[in-house]
């Protein structure tokens, strides 16, 4: 009987395994067909502009496309989607909702799996650029810095006053299973430029 139920149990550890990679393997490298997928439906960065809470301001639906985040020096390229949750994380960088949007200034976080959409986050640099793009707008960040923290270090989601980005992963990235560690990139926005219109 205990033979059993050690082979019930390692079959469906091996079934968990399998469906775990097949899960980052999708995520990962369908990407690019994602993010095609999404481009059409991205939000202007005046989505919500001017309204304050309780005269009808405008929210972003979970899992809804807010825009693209690039850093071009590490070949880095992925749809950002609102929410934080399993589903978000499987198909894109997530924007943690209690969190500004990027067009609205303060402190916006992003955050992703290390092993799919941040994994070239392990060789990012300070001064290294980070693109953000909606339907209408390109906001460029510089990073400035580079922290390792606990995950119950929550200070790294604290309002500032200047419009910042913070990005965050689990840490180490070579690590297997959960990491004990997060991974910050905090960066500063440079002046918003408007897209220019198609030709």
């Amino acid at each position: 009987m205990i033979r059993l139920i050690r082979r019930l149990l390692a079959s469906l550890l091996v079934v968990l395994g399998l469906a775990v990679i097949l899960a980052s393997g999708f995520a990962l490298f369908g990407s690019d067909e994602l993010q095609q997928l999404y481009v059409p439906t991205l939000p202007n960065s005046d989505y919500g502009a001017g309204l304050s809470k309780g005269e009808g301001e405008i929210t972003v639906q979970k899992g809804s496309p807010i825009g693209i985040i690039e850093i071009p020096r590490l070949g880095l390229s992925s749809v950002v989607l609102e929410g934080d949750d399993t589903a978000a994380l499987l198909f894109g960088v997530g924007h943690l909702s209690d969190t500004p949007l990027p067009w609205h200034g303060g402190n916006s976080v992003f955050a992703a799996h290390r092993d799919t959409f941040f994994r070239p986050l392990a060789g990012i640099r300070r001064n290294d650029v980070i693109k953000f793009s909606t339907a209408d707008a390109e906001f460029e960040y510089v990073v400035t810095e580079l922290k390792v923290v606990k995950p119950t270090e929550l200070a790294v989601l604290d309002p500032t006053p200047s419009a910042t980005l913070t990005l965050i992963t689990c840490f180490p990235f070579d690590y297997v299973g959960p990491a004990p560690n997060r991974f910050i990139v905090k960066a500063e926005r440079r002046l918003p430029a408007a897209r220019q219109p198609a030709a």
